[in-house]
């Protein structure tokens, strides 16, 4: 009878270890991932291009004037439409 229990005992013992192990392994970030990003640029100044991003629900439009990573963000709960409009002069 003892030996039925010691097995159970240390069944559940690498049950709960092996799980423990598998959440740590999908918690810590993957060593590959971390060296594949690029580095980040400086902003490039691109005021003379006329960006703009405008949202195509209620027409708000925004001015880029300095470019990093673009990162299109959301107004009105759509993503904002990039438009480059002619020169002016």
């Amino acid at each position: 009878m003892w030996i039925v229990v010691l097995t159970a005992v240390l069944g559940a013992f690498v049950i709960w270890r092996v799980g423990i192990a598998m959440l740590r392994s999908l918690s810590l970030p993957s060593p590959t991932s971390a060296s594949d990003e690029p580095a980040p640029s400086e902003p490039e100044d691109v005021e003379d291009l006329d960006v703009y991003l405008v949202c195509g629900e209620c027409g708000t439009e925004l001015k880029v004037s300095r470019l990093g990573e673009l990162q299109i963000p959301r107004h009105c709960g759509e993503k904002m439409q990039v438009i480059r409009r002619p020169d002016r002069a």
